[in-house]
């Protein structure tokens, strides 16, 4: 919770004036049973209508008062939460953003969408509940409780006893209670994961009829979800009952010994009446009180979970390297020097399994050279990617650009030299020329003759009205491109990868979709047009990359054949079967 509160640092001057305007608001709130005291006791027997009357208008001002006041402390601490959570947010996004992949990897998706939206939720709440009843009902309990003793000590004492073991139920419940809301959290977190999946793949599950599998699949961890909540529910809310147990007994024995004391001539009846006022509105406090630990109860697991990645440490540190290194590998634009990496290691997982990812992989090619890789599913091509573009550090061996060691450069000046289509990229809902441009402000020209180069302009051109403003590239695409085919999709993907100009272009199995003709025309197109630029394309048909000056091939994340497509059929038994089974006696 003390990461969570620095937030609250910059409003400190905004939080003390809406506390100074809460607690004048409380205290005329607190003098309001002690004004109708004094004229019972005081006022009526006299007689007197007009000072009836004129304390009669004091009570009144004393409730507007109160009543304004809090008012005014009240949209003050909806403020101040709400700019609160705004800054935690952000932050929070920033540092999701900044995220390495084995540390999303840790987190999972879902939880990180969680901690962004309920987690950050019941903070907001226990933020303004603070400011609100945190301030009312403590002065409420302590001023009712000083006052109560200037009317009657004796009763006083009754209240007085009834304090602490409400203080013990307190504690005990919400001691048991933090850490139910923290496990239906976690749960509720995989709910989330099961909801994105379904969302994601709602056209497959469609397709395989697989509906009333998800369906009983969501139905079972929403009951665990429930059932956590619900456990963590009904014990908190042992306290509200519990209080009011307590509280209406104190009252009971209030009543019974305040009457004797009247008849007794010991006490007044005004001052009992006020008692009786007193005594409900530290009852209303002390049940605020309960909410708020409720509420609390819920913000502290949120906040141990939002603290946990705003504590996180980057792990893809920038490190100056020896300028020898530049010396070994000027001659080439690109170079993996005896690469091994596995997901189960980082510096967050501490179970590393003996199994890698990729195993001792070197290679390297010149700047403006293309490289194909080739293999099996899950034989490691996009953890090529992951690597080269820092989305994960290697485990061992180095990769090097311009001669220098990944590690040597920024992130993001790093990133910027690529242009890239990963497996299943993400198409935005937004218009055909925001999709290729992604905010980077690129001119028109630059746009369309990456579409031309992408083999996307003819569709595009088609989904428009007419020339100039009205063009396709207005068209507004729907969210995962749902409105396009698989084919226009791929083609608008690239479009956004050539459209930067990139000193380092990877297609990670971005051809799929695309027909034969499409496809040799787009590999035409970017050796005409990028022939500076070093490409590495990712495919799963030869035909995609046996003109490429280099091919990988890799197996069960060993490199188990590198070289044209002439020397692989004669080196690479893998390569051959893969040829075979492809195009037959071509």
């Amino acid at each position: 919770m003390k990461t969570i509160l620095q937030y609250l640092k910059p409003y400190s001057i905004r939080m003390l004036f809406g506390f100074l305007i809460k607690v004048t608001g409380t205290l005329m709130d607190l003098g309001l049973p002690w004004v109708l005291a004094y004229i019972i006791d005081e006022v009526i027997p006299k007689g007197k209508v007009s000072h009836v009357l004129y304390w009669g208008l004091g009570m009144l001002l004393l409730s507007f008062g109160a009543r304004i006041g809090n008012i005014i402390a009240n949209r003050m601490a909806g403020r101040v939460a709400g700019d609160t959570i705004k800054r935690l947010r952000n932050d929070l996004f920033e540092k999701i953003q900044q995220l390495s992949g084995a540390q999303v990897d840790f987190f999972s998706i879902p939880s990180l969408v969680s901690r962004m939206t309920s987690d950050t939720y019941n903070i907001h709440q226990m933020i303004g509940m603070m400011q609100r009843m945190g301030v009312r009902a403590p002065i409420i309990i302590i001023g009712g409780i000083l006052i109560t003793a200037t009317l009657d000590p004796v009763l006083t004492l009754i209240l007085a006893g009834t304090l602490p073991l409400l203080g013990l139920v307190v504690y005990f419940v919400t001691k048991k209670g933090i850490p139910m809301y923290s496990a239906g959290q976690e749960a509720s977190d995989q709910m989330v994961r099961i909801v994105r999946e379904n969302i994601s793949g709602i056209r497959v599950i469609k397709a395989l009829s697989k509906t009333d599998y998800e369906k009983g699949r969501f139905a079972q961890n929403n009951e665990a979800v429930v059932e956590k909540e619900l456990k963590a529910g009904i014990t908190m809310a042992i306290i509200k009952p519990a209080m009011n147990l307590l509280l209406n007994l104190g009252l009971t024995l209030v009543v019974i010994i305040g009457a004797y004391r009247v008849n007794s001539g010991l006490s007044e009846t005004g001052k009992i009446v006020a008692f009786l006022s007193y005594f409900t509105m530290i009852l209303n406090a002390v049940l605020g009180i309960t909410k708020v630990f409720t509420i609390y109860s819920k913000a502290s697991a949120s906040a141990r979970r939002i603290s946990k990645v705003l504590r996180e440490e980057e792990d893809l540190i920038t490190v100056e390297f020896l300028d020898s290194d530049i010396e070994i590998h000027k001659d080439f634009h690109i170079v993996f020097d005896n690469v091994s990496f596995t997901y189960n290691k980082s510096s967050i997982n501490k179970n590393p399994d003996d199994t890698a990812s990729i195993i001792n992989i070197s290679f390297s090619i010149k700047k403006g050279e293309s490289l194909g890789i080739i293999g099996s599913t899950g034989a490691g091509k996009t953890t090529l990617v992951n690597l080269i573009m820092r989305f994960y550090d290697v485990d061992k061996g180095a990769i090097y650009i311009n001669g220098k060691n990944i590690k040597s450069y920024p992130i993001q000046e790093l990133r910027k030299w690529f242009g890239v289509v990963f497996q299943n990229d993400s198409i935005f809902a937004d218009t055909v020329k925001e999709n290729i441009d992604l905010s980077r402000g690129l001119s028109f020209e630059e746009i369309e003759h990456s579409a031309k180069d992408a083999q996307a302009y003819d569709f595009i051109m088609q989904l428009g009205f007419g020339d100039g403003e009205d063009t396709g590239y207005d068209y507004l695409v729907a969210t995962k491109g749902l409105n396009l085919s698989g084919g226009q999709k791929q083609r608008l993907l690239i479009s956004r990868a050539l459209a930067g100009r990139p000193e380092i272009l990877i297609l990670d199995d971005s051809s799929s979709a695309l027909d034969y003709k499409t496809d040799s025309n787009l590999r035409k197109a970017m050796k005409e047009h990028f022939s500076t630029t070093t490409k590495i394309v990712i495919a799963q048909r030869i035909s995609s990359i046996r003109n490429m000056d280099h091919i990988l091939v890799l197996d069960d994340g060993s490199l188990v054949g590198y070289g044209n497509h002439e020397e692989l059929l004669q080196t690479c038994e893998i390569y051959q079967e893969i040829y075979q089974s492809q195009m037959g006696d071509e």
